[in-house]
């Protein structure tokens, strides 16, 4: 009986780190790594190529991020099987990730054979998330979200902007932007703005 292997698409921009995965992946008898992309423009070009089986991807990447390249391949391909492969483990970058349809999602320093069984399990249809991720996820469901508005001046806090900036920029009042930040910081459960943007930058909740 002929093994049909499990057709896989890498995405990645580190060279070393995309061909060095493509080996390992290569060297199982049910893998066949069919395309490498080195941004995200390009592995939706490989993908509509190549239709893989599962897309194994880095969540930030030039030109296009990971969750953007997924929620565009999902209006084309609806049962696009992507598993995120990344150093980031921010609850909110995990969070959007399943919003947007990923399958999988594992940190760079996972076990070769937890990396393998994920594919599989991926492929069968299952999801797989680590216990970490999980956990994170969890966290991010019991813990107050924060409004759009909160998430706006807290992108802006990040930025190093004072509450005047802020106010200006929102054209909103300055109180209004108090009430915000003193919302953000029961919120994040941050002792002041300096802790809010760590926590924040940690979370994945903005970026610099």
């Amino acid at each position: 009986m002929n093994l049909i292997p499990i057709r896989l698409l890498i995405a990645d921009d580190h060279p070393p780190l995309r061909e060095g995965l493509s080996a390992l992946l290569e060297k199982q008898l049910d893998f066949q790594v069919v395309a490498l992309a080195q941004n995200g423009v390009e592995a939706i070009a490989r993908f509509r190529q190549h239709q893989p089986d599962v897309l194994l991807m880095d969540t930030r990447m030039r030109h296009m991020e990971g969750v953007d390249v997924v929620m565009t391949l999902r209006t084309e391909f609806p049962n696009a099987r992507v598993v995120f492969l990344t150093i980031y483990d921010g609850d909110e970058d995990i969070y959007r990730a399943l919003q947007a349809g990923v399958r999988g999602y594992l940190l760079k320093d996972v076990p070769c054979q937890e990396l393998f069984e994920a594919i599989r399990k991926v492929h069968a249809g299952q999801k797989y998330f680590t216990t970490a991720v999980a956990q994170k996820l969890t966290e991010r469901f019991s813990d107050s979200s924060l409004t759009e508005r909160e998430l706006e001046v807290l992108g802006l806090m990040v930025q190093g902007k004072n509450n005047r900036t802020i106010s200006q920029e929102l054209r909103v009042v300055e109180g209004t932007v108090k009430f915000h930040v003193r919302n953000i910081l029961e919120k994040l459960r941050a002792s002041d703005r300096t802790h809010a943007v760590t926590i924040a930058l940690k979370r994945g909740l903005a970026r610099l």
